[in-house]
């Protein structure tokens, strides 16, 4: 186990942690969560599926793009450390 796994596990951690929050705080509508969902579901499907061998290795990294886009919808904006 080394540190790609765990930076991926930590990417679908984040998603639907992200998911939950949203929704418990109202952030998310039910079709903005079904938006990011599809999203998920489509970039599963699609990536290892690429031409660009490397392309199949690349799902944990679209995860993380997608925890970007729902951290800037739920927090409206970027959250902000110190």
């Amino acid at each position: 186990m080394g540190s790609p796994f765990i930076a991926a596990w930590v990417a679908h951690a984040a998603f639907w942690i992200l998911l939950l929050y949203g929704s418990v705080t109202g952030e998310l509508t039910g079709g903005r969560i079904v938006l990011f969902v599809l999203l998920w579901i489509a970039g599963l499907i699609a990536l290892p599926h690429a031409p660009y061998t490397p392309a199949r290795a690349m799902f944990s990294s679209y995860v993380a793009i997608l925890d970007i886009g729902l951290v800037f919808v739920i927090f409206k904006g970027d959250v902000r450390i110190a």
